[in-house]
């Protein structure tokens, strides 16, 4: 981060409970306000802003939540991507229910997302897995994410192992690592203001598939 990025962070700081009279432009869709606030999260100079919490739940209804890394969303949700599987990827492939939160400090933001998870497609999968760089390529197949090892060396080797069989070529996507899709139901985008009296923008899908917006109190 440029040191002109951390001043505009210092200054930007708590500016979302500053004042009374903040200006937030209020949508009927909640996925074009996420946009718009995405977008001035990452001119506020946060760090990767994409980061969120992701929580799933085993069939037992057992809850477990991370951090991961939004990669893309449009009308249709946001993605990510994993080890299929992973805790995660077993949750979310035997319960297909999940909730994101994004928090955006500085300011004073939040947005809660709650939905059905699908998988997205193979090609959509490949054409992420070959931007990454090389090496998290090779550490994709290198990793049996959420299984126990004896050390970090394996890791290593494992590495090393897979530099020499795709030396000179293109690494195929494994077959267990691919992107989740959250199509959202409900949203919430949560404002903070001064004296706690923060705004909370919910939204819910209709019958007919159409955003409804309400206010909550805070």
């Amino acid at each position: 981060m440029s040191f002109f990025t951390k001043l505009r962070c210092l200054i930007t700081a708590g500016q979302g409970v500053a004042g009374s009279n903040i200006s937030v432009d209020v949508l009927d869709d909640p996925i074009a306000m996420f946009d718009d606030w995405f977008k001035q999260a990452k001119e506020a100079g946060i760090i990767l802003p994409e980061s969120l919490t992701l929580a799933s739940a085993s069939t037992t209804g057992m809850p477990s939540a991370r951090v991961v890394l939004l990669k893309s969303f449009d009308q249709t949700g946001f993605t990510f991507f994993t080890n299929y599987n992973s805790r995660k990827g077993q949750e979310l492939t035997d319960n297909p229910q999940a909730a994101m939160v994004f928090h955006w400090n500085i300011l004073q933001r939040q947005v809660r997302i709650e939905g059905k998870i699908e998988r997205v497609s193979e090609a959509e999968s490949l054409a992420y897995f070959h931007s990454r760089p090389r090496g998290s390529q090779l550490g994709a197949w290198a990793s049996y994410q959420s299984r126990e090892i004896d050390s970090r060396e394996i890791l290593a080797d494992k590495v090393k192992a897979l530099e020499t069989k795709y030396q000179g070529q293109e690494i195929p996507l494994p077959p267990f690592w691919g992107g989740f899709k959250l199509v959202p139901s409900h949203m919430e985008l949560w404002q903070g203001r001064a004296d706690r009296l923060h705004d909370r923008y919910y939204f819910s899908k209709d019958d007919a598939n159409n955003w409804q917006r309400t206010r909550l109190a805070p």
